[in-house]
């Protein structure tokens, strides 16, 4: 099971993420280059895994309780990194508190949900929603230095990705609010404790 290649994959998503932060921290061009082709190669992992799970009838419960978990600790880690380490410009640190918060509210929500049995799938929205934060960071992390590398300096990928970052937080609430709904529809009363 955890050798299997789509868990292989998942992994490699979790265990790429302290030398993501490294590299943010080392600051420079060449880093901040290295720091976005890796969390884009983390990125295709995320469709990978899934697909060739399918495809090679590989589907585990380990396999779907490890990959959203790979994904929120992939986005949160790159989030607090930019954060942190004031790779966000303007206003950026609130689409990544609104970002963070929706994790933690549908995170909760499929614990409660998964007690009483009851499923809460992934929209098509929330999909596209993962899409565009996952660009949105990989620019945010190769900035307008790490860009120069590779002659694309002319392209303003903080401000670019700051752009995405926004449209990801909007998507964001719209499907927090979707998953919101659907978890309170199967909400019970509560019962006394004894």
């Amino acid at each position: 099971m955890l050798t299997d290649l789509p868990n292989m994959l998942t992994l490699s998503r979790i265990a790429v993420i302290p030398v993501i932060v490294l590299l943010v921290a080392i600051g420079a061009p060449w880093s901040a280059l290295t720091a976005s082709l890796l969390f884009g190669a983390a990125g295709i992992t995320d469709y990978l895994d899934g697909r060739l799970a399918r495809d090679m009838m590989q589907l585990s419960d380990f396999g779907r309780m490890l990959d959203p978990i790979a994904d929120k600790l992939l986005i949160g880690a790159t989030l607090m990194a930019l954060v942190g380490f004031g790779h966000l410009p303007g206003l950026g640190i609130y689409p990544a508190i609104v970002i963070m918060l929706r994790e933690i509210l549908v995170s909760g929500l499929r614990e409660y949900l998964a007690e009483i049995r009851v499923g809460l799938p992934v929209t098509k929205l929330a999909k596209w929603k993962t899409g565009v934060q996952m660009v949105a960071l990989g620019l945010l992390l190769a900035g307008n230095e790490g860009a120069k590398l590779v002659w694309l300096g002319w392209l303003p990928m903080d401000w670019i990705g700051a752009t995405l970052l926004w449209t990801a937080a909007v998507l964001t609430l719209v499907t927090g609010w979707d998953y919101l709904n659907a978890g309170l529809r199967h909400v019970t009363t509560t019962k006394p404790v004894a």
